[in-house]
């Protein structure tokens, strides 16, 4: 497996404040990994820390670049692509006009998307104001899909959703790992859905990795000690 983010031993602080103590973490290419622990631990400010919008201690390297001395866009540009917790769509576009506004050219585009999310494609000239929470939240991975990264950062994309609409995201989700080979780095709660979909886990406690391993090798008791479900 060729390795395409790597961290190491990452330290982040807000203010005088430490948030992570030490964060190992990898996603190789094609490979699907969950991030996990319970709230309060350091899984967003991770996410963070990857592309770039806050400061971290540490080794970060993507595709064989140093993402430590990049700015977020640049880092966007190697071929990150997160869909932020909260979704945070453009309200006042339509749903075409949020897909195309950071679109790059390759694989996906709006087509693609609509055939991933048909909702969307039925909902092309809406504006993202007027859509379902569920729909935001697909027209966010649509969004980041548009700008073909090759890394899918998903966080929290199924928080707070009905049990329907969460139910086509895993399958968008199962179908971007069966048919893409897109790398895909995802936190949730859901430990059903992430041990279908996902290859390996990494826990965080107390902004420190404590366990990761194949996701097979994660046990109730593991589960249990470090993420509470």
């Amino acid at each position: 497996m060729t390795v395409l983010l790597s961290l190491s031993d990452i330290e982040v602080t807000y203010g005088i404040s430490q948030a992570l103590f030490g964060v190992d973490l990898e996603v190789g290419e094609g490979e699907v990994v969950a991030l996990m622990g319970r709230n309060g631990m350091g899984k967003s400010t991770t996410v963070k820390a990857i592309c770039r919008m806050l400061p971290a201690s540490g080794t970060l390297r993507f595709g064989g670049h140093d993402l430590a001395r990049l700015p977020s866009h640049r880092a966007a540009r190697l071929g990150i692509g997160l869909v932020p917790e909260g979704r945070r769509c453009f309200r006042d576009l339509t749903v075409f006009e949020n897909l195309v506004a950071t679109a790059r050219p390759g694989h996906w585009d709006a087509d693609r998307v609509a055939s991933l999310f048909p909702r969307l494609g039925e909902r092309r000239n809406q504006r993202a104001a007027s859509l379902s929470g569920g729909e935001q939240q697909m027209l966010a991975i649509g969004r980041a899909l548009m700008t073909n990264p090759k890394l899918l950062i998903l966080d929290e994309a199924t928080e707070g959703l009905a049990p329907t609409v969460r139910s086509e995201i895993w399958s968008a989700i199962t179908t971007l790992k069966r048919e893409t080979g897109l790398a895909i780095l995802v936190i949730d709660k859901s430990m059903k859905e992430l041990r279908a979909v996902a290859d390996r886990a990494v826990i965080l406690e107390r902004g420190k990795t404590v366990w990761a391993d194949a996701i097979e090798a994660l046990t109730a008791e593991t589960t249990e000690q470090y993420v509470g479900v």
